[in-house]
């Protein structure tokens, strides 16, 4: 019965590769998942799907995301309408920060690196900023979506002064370690996947070079892809992409009581992308740029754009929790439980970490079903905790920018103005690549140490 629990998750990738299209895949998946959850009866595994949805508000962590892609369209038709985004793209490329190909690509990976206290933000604002600069040059939305999701997740996890760094923290520290902390940072270095993919991103950014669908995707690009508006002012895109960043960091501080590691993300991102809004309207309103009643229209306008998304994503969250009450990722954890040859086990923790987080879509759930299993197995067979640890984390990160149902990789699709499922077709060889040095690399480790 336990092996039953793969046939969702798998169905859901053949279904988005043979029918390209996202939103079956995830409804073929969950009538499936709610349906062996029913005990194999289809009428109750329909009803499921539905009340599973439903389930899906009564988190306000999920509701908050859902509320925060919808209120991304409102702010980008604001920087985007008024004339903002073009001519922050002009300055950036008039002033020679962004005037060649390399430069723009450098210019978007900077910002998602330095951005690294939160992914969303960090994919948004690269997102946004990167949509001119790649359109001048002629290089595809894929490509960008390419840059930005390969980017933030992988920081995130190296950078650790951040959510990341405080829910690994919270993972290790019910395990005896005198001092947790060390552990997790000892992970770092041992974190080959996500060291590795941020290699390949400035590699692809300074040499240009790009192999497999994403060549296909870029060679069909033969100039600007999004016409707007004439360039207006530029502070009616940095302005409000300014609050929205710092406005997140001291909502996480004050949510933190003075922390921003301990803060609540998804309320902070909301409040500060609302504060984002509040101020790009004002602005707009304030140098007649447009009517009050023009506003609301461009408002509801770019909420409309992100329905879809934002639908998709409400499925991915629903599968995702049907797949966590069906067993799927326990099933798929437990191959890296069995008998095992010391030097394979980090391997195997990454593989596991990575099958996981890519069938169900969620890192931080991996972790909560990984680490409790990597930390004592490292300590049951001498391996040190810190690499076990970082075989986790670099595995998770894995599904969470592959993953076609994976929430990071679906805002990046937003983000970067990309379909969503051509970007994880093109993204996913660069992954797979990068996964297999990974591997090679958890090898030696585990044979060295």
């Amino acid at each position: 019965m336990e092996i039953l629990t793969i046939i969702p998750p798998i169905a859901a990738i053949f279904v988005a590769i043979v029918w390209r299209n996202v939103y079956a895949a995830l409804l073929v998946a969950l009538f499936l998942s709610e349906t062996l959850i029913a005990s194999f009866n289809p009428g109750l595994g329909l009803l499921g799907v539905i009340d599973r949805n439903v389930a899906v508000f009564s988190s306000s962590y999920n509701t908050q995301i859902l509320i925060f892609c919808l209120l991304i369209g409102a702010l980008i038709a604001f920087m985007r309408d008024s004339g903002g985004v073009s001519a922050m793209a002009r300055m950036l490329i008039n002033s020679g920060v962004a005037g060649s190909r390399r430069k723009a690509e450098l210019a978007v990976a900077g910002t998602g690196t330095v951005i690294f206290i939160e992914t969303n933000v960090s994919l948004l604002s690269s997102g946004v900023l990167g949509r001119p600069l790649y359109d001048s040059h002629g290089l595809s939305r894929e490509r960008l979506a390419y840059i930005i999701d390969s980017t933030s997740a992988p920081v995130s996890v190296l950078i650790l002064l951040n959510g990341w760094g405080a829910y690994a923290l919270s993972l290790v520290a019910d395990y005896g370690f005198e001092q947790p902390l060390d552990v997790v940072l000892g992970s770092i270095p041992w974190n080959f996947y996500a060291i590795l993919t941020l290699i390949g991103v400035y590699l692809t950014a300074i040499v240009g070079k790009v192999f497999g669908p994403l060549k296909t995707a870029d060679e069909k690009v033969s100039g600007i892809t999004e016409a707007g508006p004439e360039p207006t002012k530029a502070i009616y895109m940095w302005l409000p992409v300014v609050v929205m960043v710092i406005g997140a960091l001291s909502f996480m501080a004050w949510t933190g009581n003075g922390s921003i590691t301990d803060g609540d993300g998804a309320k902070s991102i909301l409040w500060a992308i609302a504060l984002a809004i509040v101020v790009a309207g004002g602005l707009l309103a304030f140098d007649k740029v447009f009517k009050p009643q023009e506003l609301q229209e461009k408002a509801f306008q770019g909420v409309g754009e992100m329905v879809p998304m934002v639908t998709v994503l409400l499925f991915s969250i629903a599968l995702g929790g049907s797949l966590k009450a069906l067993g799927t990722g326990d099933f798929i954890a437990s191959i890296a439980a069995g008998s095992l040859p010391p030097f394979t086990v980090p391997v195997i923790l990454f593989l596991s970490a990575a099958m996981t987080s890519f069938m169900t879509g969620t890192s931080w759930g991996t972790y909560g079903i990984l680490v409790p299993i990597a930390i004592p197995l490292s300590q049951a067979l001498g391996i040190p905790p810190a690499l076990a640890l970082a075989a986790v984390l670099g595995g998770g990160v894995f599904g969470d920018h592959s993953s076609p149902i994976s929430d990071t990789s679906l805002i990046a699709s937003v983000a970067s103005g990309s379909e969503h499922l051509s970007h994880v077709r093109t993204q996913l060889p660069y992954a797979l690549f990068t996964a297999s040095i990974a591997c090679v690399l958890y090898l030696i480790a585990g044979l060295l140490v």
